[in-house]
Formats: structure tokens, sequence, C-alpha cells
């Protein structure tokens, strides 16, 4: 079991993010269907978006992009999770991806205000 919920690990994970083309989002949609892979899922995020804050060039609207993305794909279950890491750090890379998860409205429709 515990071979199982090593793979992926969190650089290959940061990989797809770090693409996001069509067949890396396939792959990550696949780990968010399974509730044990979703400590891979956000450490893999983490360590992309670590990776990004270290890059000479700050793609903000791939960034923005990707939190977007997420915030409509993840399940509620994640959410939270999402936002944590969105607001981890306050250098750009995360305020990027924390725009974009923002303006997906993921979090206000998996707990909607009574």
């Amino acid at each position: 079991m515990s071979a199982a919920s090593s793979f992926p690990n969190q650089d290959a994970v940061a990989d797809k993010f770090a693409s996001l083309g069509d067949g890396d989002k396939a792959f990550i949609e696949l780990l968010m269907e399974n509730a044990l892979q979703d400590e891979r899922l956000i450490e893999g995020l983490q360590r992309h978006l670590d990776r990004s804050a270290k890059a000479s060039f700050l793609n903000t609207l791939k960034l923005e992009k990707t939190g977007e993305w997420l915030g409509n794909t993840a399940p509620a279950r994640l959410q939270i999770r999402l936002m944590e890491t969105a607001k981890a750090s306050q250098h750009p890379v995360y305020a990027a991806f924390k725009t974009g998860l923002m303006r997906s409205g993921g979090l206000e429709r998996a707990y909607p205000k009574v």
C-alpha cells in the first residue's frame, strides 16, 4: 500500500503543473479522484510554486490560469487545502495563483455562505 501512495512523487506532479497540457490535466484530475493522493497533489503543487518563485521569469498569467483551473476542477475536500497553499507565502507567484483560485469560486461552491 505504501508503494501506491508514494507514486507519483512531488517532482513528477510539479512537472505536470508546470506544463499543464491536456494529458497533464487528465493526470492531475486522476490524482484528485483518489483522496489517498491528496498529499502528493498538494506537495507537487507546492513544489511547482516554489520552482516558479525561483525562476528568472514570472509568468503570472499561467499561474492565474493554473489556480483557476484547479479551483474549477478540484473536489470540495481539496478547496481549503488549495487556499491554504495559495496563502502560504506573500511572493507574487503565490499571489497570482491565489488570484486565479479566487476567480474560480471553488471555495465558495464547496462551502457556501449560510
